[in-house]
């Protein structure tokens, strides 16, 4: 009964959190471009540990108003012939994957959403981390990418459609906060340098 509990536990946890990530409404039309950049365009190597809040809004609704909060935890590595995540739920690993710059290798939990999509998650943390000219080379028509002090904005036709906010320098350290409003969520991103002080 208690492994039962316990699985029923990490299905509900994972479906608020992870999939709140990967919702898109049927009827949008407008979705944000993948991106599978070349883990050497990064420039650098790094190794975070990271904790990751996810705040559900309802799709085109004001920002103020999320509707449900959740948190798990993540490894992240970068360096130039691959970019790794594992992300944990309950002491649990429930999604890896790796991405070389041609295949994107995923293993799940047996309980993680079919939702969750891990191309969303690689376009999200390449969306916040990487140089901004190699967002902006791999953007197709209509879209563009900028920077303007601690805030990177993508935009669709002129208008905002995620916008991110950074805390720490270099960006990968510290606070970042990814506010999608296309597709309704609010991702908050707290890192530290593995091995660093």
């Amino acid at each position: 009964m208690r492994r039962l509990i316990v699985a029923l536990a990490l299905a509900l946890a994972l479906a608020v959190v992870l999939a709140a990530c990967a919702q898109t409404p049927v009827a949008q039309r407008l979705q944000l471009p993948p991106l599978q950049l070349s883990p050497a365009s990064f420039g650098t190597s790094v190794s975070l540990a990271q904790r990751l809040t996810v705040l559900q809004l309802p799709t085109g609704a004001a920002l103020e108003r999320p509707t449900a909060e959740h948190s798990i935890d993540a490894q992240l590595e970068i360096d130039p012939d691959a970019v790794r995540l594992a992300a944990f739920a309950l002491n649990q690993r429930v999604l890896m994957l790796a991405w070389d710059g041609r295949a994107l290798q995923a293993q799940r939990h047996l309980l993680l959403p079919a939702e969750v999509d891990a191309t969303r998650v690689l376009r999200d943390v390449q969306l916040v981390y990487w140089p901004l000219a190699a967002v902006a080379a791999a953007l197709p028509g209509g879209w563009a990418v900028d920077d303007a002090g601690p805030q990177r904005r993508l935009s669709f036709e002129g208008r905002t459609q995620v916008q991110i906010d950074y805390a720490g320098t270099p960006r990968w350290q510290g606070r970042a906060a990814l506010d999608n409003r296309l597709e309704g969520y609010r991702l908050t991103i707290q890192s530290s340098v593995l091995g660093g002080p």
